[in-house]
């Protein structure tokens, strides 16, 4: 990850919204509303909408996946959305233990002659035990490795001082011998196929190195020495099984993809998947090179069907597209993704982004997260779905609520909804009102009660039993919102236990509302950043 580097509504309408299912509190509603109808015809035509934003997470480096904490979030999130792979950084470093050549070889004083030869028995300079207890722990838990191929041991590093910014000061040079990191690459693929088999292991993905056009990567001059770095990766991988998948350039910015795949096919170099990141604070002039200000919510999107359309002018362009991450921010904003926020930005970005990519990696799963240091409070903008302790955040809820969205997308005229349809003819719609954040990004700031307007979605749902009955999820300022508990608490730094068991309680998504349509239709109010899911069985379309 790249952390451096209103109209007022007419009187007919004001009778209308006082019969609205949830509006806000008179204390947070501003005066002003607006109003949107939303027609959703049920028996439409549809298409594909795989959830591509949900299969893989991102996460702290490698070794914190041992914790208890780490894989108690694991779980929660697992349960929330099922998603299928995990990513980190960090699995050749040095506290992972695998690269050692000054390794003693293990001696067993009580060996025959009959028996093996001690070498046959000891892995010399290559130790996989922490590695097979982090996969073993994905693997016991129904998720994948995402294996990000990194970062330098220190003892092949070219340069043992070239050490990242991080807390946990990870080595980004090249190696001093390409034959070292070679060997290193065939021995960690083949024991991974040897242990997990072929079939498995060639479910995951080997993406190699992470963000190497800025200062995770010490090459010089970058490009040339990244991709041949990828080039001795990609070939040692292949060696081994050639249905093992590897890709990149794993770069910020969404950078350097073009040139990316020409390198491949010029050179003949094995290439699966393209994998990029971008978040949306990312700037214009480092992603698209423009001088545009373009909004947080719709920079992901931009920046991902700029890399769709560059493979698709590739040598490749059937290949996919993985980013690999993005979160709306790659700095620590509180009143970003600790809040409320997070629920109508995820699902406009879904939205937009629906048919352009593959796979999404929202960076990350979990606050157990250390690149710039130990956790201090649970509340400083941390990137995860979980604050430490195991706290529910807002974007947690908002990835359950749309979890419930359907396999199948009917077309809709909104940039504020989302309608879907199941296999079993049940309806999904998602509504959402969009509003920036509103804090300096320093510390999160409880919305005011004027900053934004309130929206009433009049849903019809045509093809509909007149009176069906619904299900409506909320999450708002009032709903799956821990921080308003956290607010009230008077945000300590430490909560106490009692404090804590009161913020897992609180960070809880609200349960759905049962309730019914009326002649086919549902009116419904959404303060500012609030995000609601309506569901309608596949029976109440028959």
């Amino acid at each position: 990850m790249n952390l451096f580097s209103r109209h007022l509504p007419s009187v007919g309408s004001a009778v209308l919204l006082s019969f609205c299912m949830g509006l806000q509190s008179p204390a947070q509603a501003p005066s002003a509303s607006k109003i949107e109808t939303i027609s959703v015809n049920t028996k439409a035509p549809t298409t594909p909408f795989p959830h591509f934003w949900e299969q893989t997470f991102g996460s702290g480096r490698a070794i914190l996946s041992l914790r208890q904490d780490y894989r108690e979030d694991l779980r929660t999130v697992k349960q929330a959305t099922d998603f299928k792979s995990v990513r980190f950084h960090g699995i050749f470093m040095d506290d992972v233990g695998l690269y050692d050549p000054d390794r003693k070889p293990i001696k067993f004083a009580q060996m025959t002659n009959a028996e093996a030869a001690p070498e046959a028995s000891d892995a010399g300079i290559y130790n996989f035990s922490y590695i097979d207890h982090i996969y073993d722990g994905l693997l016991a838990n129904g998720v994948r490795p995402f294996v990000e191929l990194s970062f330098m041991p220190k003892k092949m590093a070219s340069d043992p001082n070239a050490l990242h910014a991080f807390w946990y000061k990870q080595n980004v040079s090249p190696p001093k011998d390409y034959k070292l990191w070679d060997d290193m690459i065939t021995a960690f693929a083949q024991h991974l196929v040897d242990r997990y088999g072929i079939d498995e292991v060639a479910q995951w993905d080997f993406e190699v190195w992470n963000e190497p056009n800025i200062d995770f990567w010490g090459g010089n001059p970058k490009q040339p020495t990244y991709f041949e770095l990828y080039d001795h990766t990609a070939r040692a991988i292949k060696k081994v099984n050639s249905r093992l998948r590897v890709g990149g350039p794993s770069t910020a910015q969404a950078a350097w993809v073009a040139a990316f795949l020409d390198h491949c096919k010029q050179n003949n170099i094995p290439v699966d998947f393209v994998s990029t990141h971008v978040y949306g604070n990312d700037t214009a002039k480092n992603v698209l090179g423009t001088d545009e200000n373009i909004p947080r919510d719709r920079m992901v999107c931009r920046a991902v069907k700029m890399v769709h359309n560059e493979i698709t002018a590739s040598p490749y362009p059937k290949i996919p597209l993985i980013m690999s991450e993005y979160n709306a921010s790659y700095a620590n904003e509180p009143d970003v993704t600790d809040s409320i926020y997070m629920g109508p930005w995820l699902a406009t970005t879904i939205s937009q982004c629906d048919g352009l990519t593959q796979s999404m990696s929202y960076w990350s799963f979990s606050d157990v997260f250390e690149e710039q240091g130990v956790v201090r409070t649970p509340f400083y903008g941390g990137f995860g779905l979980l604050a430490e302790d195991d706290i529910p955040k807002p974007a947690l809820n908002a990835f359950a609520m749309l979890h419930h969205l359907g396999d199948r997308r009917i077309k809709l005229d909104s940039d504020s909804a989302l309608a879907t349809r199941s296999a079993d003819g049940s309806i999904a719609v998602a509504l959402w009102n969009y509003a920036a954040p509103y804090g300096t990004g320093a510390a999160y700031t409880p919305p005011p009660a004027t900053a934004a307007p309130s929206k009433t979605f009049i849903l019809k749902l045509e093809g509909a039993a007149s009176t069906a009955p619904i299900e409506i999820w909320r999450l708002d300022a009032d709903h799956g919102n821990v921080l308003k508990t956290y607010d009230a608490m008077g945000r300590p730094a430490f909560p106490s236990r009692d404090q804590i068991a009161k913020l897992r309680e609180a960070g809880k998504p609200s349960p759905p509302e049962a309730s019914s349509l009326k002649n086919g239709s549902l009116t419904i109010a959404i303060p500012p950043q609030g995000l609601v899911l309506v569901k309608l069985g596949g029976k109440a379309t028959d």
